[in-house]
C-alpha cells in the first residue's frame, strides 16, 4: 500500500481523493440515487437537499461507528438551516471527492466539519429567504427562517420549505452566508436522541456484515499463523469436497475459499491442510521484544523537547527518582469483525465496506487490481466499532482482489474475530523511562521522559521518519501542560516485526499512563497531595486547571469510602479537548474493582450533550478494558490471543458508575471520540498504588 509521509491527522485529512473540501457544490439538475420516494427540489451544496414535501435530506460524509456523527453532524446543518428536526433524514455519503475530507479519526469529525456544515445550512437558509422575498416582493431583511418555514415579519405570512424549494433552487448560492449567533441556537447544545437508535433497536440498521446482494457468495482467507510467514502448499481437493465450497483463489495474503455461506467457507478453510513456510519470525516472542525495548530505554534518544537544563537540575535536586513504565501491544477488537463485499463486472469494481477512510481505500483498491479509480465505487456502511482498525484498507483490498479473480457474483469477505486478533494490526508496545527531581520545599525541578516505541509511520512508510524522531510517537509527552522549569522529552525508535497501527487515542494512550503515574510518584516523593501537586503546576494552564478542579470536586477527592482509594489523571488530547478522571477503586478477592469514575471535560462548544457523555463513557470503558485485561503476546512468532475468552473486555456486571461533567464553552467543538481513553489507566493505577502501597508501572494491572 502506498501513501505519502504524513502524520496520522494529516493522513486522515488527506483520505479523500480530492484533498480540498468542497463547501458548495452546485447539484441543481443532477440526479442522485436516494433510497425511498424522496425527490430533491433544492440542493444548494453537497450536504443538503430539500424536497417538495418539506423533507430535508442531510448527507453525512463521515463514517458512523457508534460515535454519533449521523446525529451530531446533521444537527449543525439543521441549526443553521432552521430546519424542522422532525423532517430531517440522513443519508450516508459514498466515497466521493465532492465531500472533501471523508476520513473519520483523530476525534476531528466535529471540529473539522463545524464550519463547512454551518456554511452548508446557512446557504440553504439564505436562498430560501431570498426565494420568499422574491415571491412576496418584500425585502429579504423583513423575512426570517424558523422551524422549516420562512415568515414575513410585517404581514405574518408563512411559507414552508417544501413549497419554496423549487424557487430557492433558482437563487444564486451565497459564497459567504451569514452564520447564526450561537446565542440563538435552539438545537445545538440542547441535545436530541440519536437518529440511529430506533433502527439499531429493531435490527433494521445495516452494517457491513448485513450487506446482501443477489447471487452473493462468501469468502474467508487461510493465512500463515506466524507473523510474516507464507504458504508453501495446500490440498485443494479436500476443501473442494466440502459442501457449498465453490472456488479457491490465491491472493497475496494466502488462499481465499469462496462458498455459498460463511460457514461453508470456514469449513473449507479448515479442510485445506495448508503447509507453511514460517519464515524468520518463528522464534519471535514477547519476552524478547520487552527486553529490546527496555535495553533501548537505557540509551539516549532523538530530542523532541528540551526546556532548561534537566541533567543539571537532577544533579542539584534534593530528591530524585527514576522509574520505567511499560505497556503491551493491544488489539482493536471491534464487535463487528472486518468485512467487505465486492463485485467486479465489466471492468468496474463496486464495494460495500465499513471503513474510516473511504477515499484511501478506494485508491488502494484501484492500485491493487489495476483499475482506474473512476471505475471503483465504494459505499460506506455503518460499522460495529472501529477504534482505528478500520482506518486501514487491507480487508477492502483483499475483497476486491478476490472479486477480480472470481468476477461476476458479489463476494463478501469475512475476517473472523480470530483472524483479526491474530493477523490484524496492533497498538505499539512501549517503554517509558522517567527521571524527576524535587527541591527541599517539595517543588518539582526536573522531568525527563524517554519514549521507546515502534514507529507506526516508519513501519508503514519506510524512510518517513527523519533524524530518528517520530513526532506522533511522543504526542502526549512533548505537549504536557505541567510547568516544569527543566523538561526534556526524547524518542528512541525501536521497530519490531509486529504490525502496528493507530488504536483509539494512539500514542497518548501510552504517554498519558507514564506521565500521570510518574507525576503521582513525584508528588509522593515531595510529600504532597496528588491533586494539590498538579494544581501547583497548572497556574499557566487555566483550562487544564478548571477541568482538574471540576473532576476533583465532583468526585469528592479525599473522601473515598473505607476500603477504597482514589486516583486521578489529566490529559489534553490533540483535538484540544482536556479530560480529567478520578477512579474509585477497591480490591475484591484479590482483583481490582473500579466502582466509580468521575470524568470532567472541556471540549469546546457541545453540539449534542448526550452524545458527548456517551462518547466519554465509551472511552473510559475501552481504556479500562485495556488497563485491567488487555495485552497481545507473541510466542514462536504467533499471536496468542484469539477472541474475548483470552482477550477479555469489561462486561456489564463489572462496569463502574461513570459520571461525566461538561465545562460549557463558547469555543468551537473539539472532539471527544478518543480523549476519554488516555486518563483512565493512570487514574486506576494511581488508585491501586494508594490502596496497596505498591506502584503500578506495567499494564495490564496485576496485584
Amino acid at each position: 500500500m502506498s501513501a505519502p509521509s504524513l502524520s496520522r491527522r494529516e493522513f486522515i485529512a488527506a483520505g479523500a481523493a480530492a484533498g480540498s473540501l468542497v463547501l458548495a457544490v452546485d447539484l441543481r439538475g443532477a440526479t442522485r440515487r436516494v433510497p425511498g420516494p424522496f425527490a430533491p427540489e433544492f440542493a444548494p451544496n453537497a450536504f443538503l437537499e430539500i424536497g417538495a414535501d418539506g423533507g430535508v435530506i442531510i448527507w453525512v460524509s463521515k463514517s458512523e461507528m457508534g460515535q454519533g456523527v449521523r446525529t451530531a453532524l446533521p444537527m449543525i446543518v439543521a441549526e443553521e438551516l432552521e430546519a424542522d428536526w422532525s423532517k430531517v433524514r440522513i443519508r450516508q455519503a459514498d466515497a466521493d471527492p465532492k465531500y472533501g475530507d471523508q476520513g473519520t479519526g483523530g476525534s476531528e469529525s466535529m471540529s473539522g466539519m463545524w464550519r463547512p456544515l454551518r456554511k452548508a445550512g446557512a446557504q440553504g437558509r439564505e436562498m430560501l429567504i431570498a426565494a420568499t422575498a422574491a415571491r412576496w416582493g418584500v425585502p429579504a431583511a423583513e423575512c426570517r427562517a424558523e422551524q422549516g418555514a420562512v415568515l414575513h415579519q410585517g404581514s405574518g405570512r408563512r411559507a414552508g420549505y417544501g413549497e419554496l424549494a423549487a424557487e430557492a433552487a433558482r437563487q444564486p448560492v451565497p459564497e459567504a452566508p451569514v452564520l447564526k449567533d450561537p446565542a440563538t441556537f435552539r438545537l445545538v447544545g440542547v441535545g436530541v436522541p440519536n437518529l440511529d437508535t430506533p433502527s439499531k433497536v429493531t435490527g433494521q440498521a445495516s452494517y457491513g456484515l448485513d450487506v446482501r446482494l443477489p447471487g452473493m457468495r462468501f469468502a474467508v482467507i487461510a493465512r500463515c499463523p506466524v507473523l510474516g510467514g507464507t504458504m508453501k502448499g495446500h490440498d485443494p481437493e479436500k476443501a473442494r469436497a466440502v459442501p457449498g465450497v465453490r472456488e479457491l483463489v490465491e491472493v497475496p495474503a494466502g488462499i481465499a475459499v469462496i462458498a455459498d455461506s460463511t460457514w461453508a467457507a470456514m469449513q473449507g478453510r479448515k479442510a485445506l491442510d495448508c503447509r507453511w513456510d514460517e519464515g524468520a519470525l518463528a522464534t519471535l516472542d514477547s519476552g524478547r521484544i520487552s527486553r529490546m525495548l527496555n535495553d533501548r530505554s537505557l540509551l539516549g534518544g532523538a530530542l523532541a523537547r528540551n526546556d532548561g537544563d534537566v541533567p543539571g537540575a537532577l544533579a542539584a535536586a534534593a530528591k530524585t527518582i527514576e522509574t520505567v513504565y511499560e505497556v503491551p501491544f493491544l488489539a482493536h477488537a471491534p464487535m463487528e469483525p472486518m468485512n467487505c463485499t465486492a463485485q467486479v463486472v465489466d471492468g468496474r469494481c463496486e464495494l460495500w465496506a465499513p471503513n474510516q477512510i473511504p477515499g484511501w481505500a478506494k485508491q488502494e483498491v484501484a492500485q491493487a487490481i489495476g483499475f482506474d479509480a473512476a471505475n471503483v465505487t465504494l459505499h460506506v456502511t455503518m460499522m460495529g466499532g472501529g477504534f482505528g482498525r478500520r482506518l486501514l484498507p487491507d480487508y477492502v483490498v483483499e475483497a476486491a482482489q478476490i472479486a477480480k479473480a472470481a468476477p461476476g457474483a458479489p463476494i463478501q469477505l469475512v475476517w473472523t474475530r480470530e483472524d483479526d486478533m491474530q493477523h490484524g494490526w496492533f497498538r505499539p508496545a512501549s517503554v517509558h523511562r522517567m527521571k524527576g527531581g524535587v527541591d527541599r520545599a517539595g517543588k518539582p525541578v526536573a522531568w525527563l521522559h524517554r519514549v521507546v516505541a515502534p514507529s507506526i509511520s516508519e513501519q508503514r512508510w519506510p524512510g518517513s521518519v527523519r533524524n530518528g524522531l517520530d513526532t506522533d510517537a511522543v504526542e502526549g509527552a512533548t505537549d504536557i501542560a505541567y510547568a516544569f522549569p527543566n523538561l526534556r522529552v526524547e524518542y528512541g525508535m525501536l521497530n519490531t516485526p509486529v504490525p502496528v497501527s493507530w488504536w483509539r487515542s494512539v500514542y497518548p494512550s501510552q504517554t498519558a499512563f507514564a506521565n500521570e503515574c510518574f507525576l503521582d510518584e513525584l508528588a509522593q516523593l515531595a510529600g504532597r497531595d496528588p491533586v494539590e501537586f498538579r494544581r501547583s503546576l497548572l497556574a499557566a494552564a487555566p483550562r487544564h486547571l478548571a477541568v482538574l478542579n471540576l473532576a476533583a470536586e465532583k468526585a469528592g477527592w479525599g473522601k473515598a469510602p473505607a476500603g477504597r482509594a482514589q486516583g486521578i489523571a489529566l490529559h489534553r488530547f490533540w483535538s484540544d479537548s482536556i479530560v480529567a478522571e478520578v477512579a474509585e477503586v477497591s480490591l475484591v478477592a484479590g482483583k481490582v474493582r473500579v466502582h466509580r469514575v468521575t470524568c470532567a471535560v472541556d471540549c469546546g462548544l457541545v453540539v449534542n450533550p448526550d452524545g458527548v457523555k456517551a462518547q466519554l463513557e465509551g472511552g473510559v470503558l475501552y481504556g479500562l478494558s485495556a488497563a485491567l485485561h488487555g495485552q497481545i503476546t507473541v510466542e514462536a512468532g504467533r499471536v496468542q490471543q484469539s477472541n474475548f475468552h483470552d482477550y477479555p473486555v469489561v462486561r456489564m456486571p463489572d462496569a463502574p458508575v461513570i459520571e461525566v461533567h461538561l465545562i460549557r464553552s463558547g469555543d468551537v467543538p473539539k472532539g471527544v471520540g478518543e480523549p476519554g481513553t488516555p486518563p483512565i489507566a493512570p487514574a486506576v493505577a494511581n488508585a491501586v498504588s494508594r490502596l496497596t502501597g505498591t506502584r503500578v508501572r506495567k499494564l495490564p494491572i496485576v496485584v
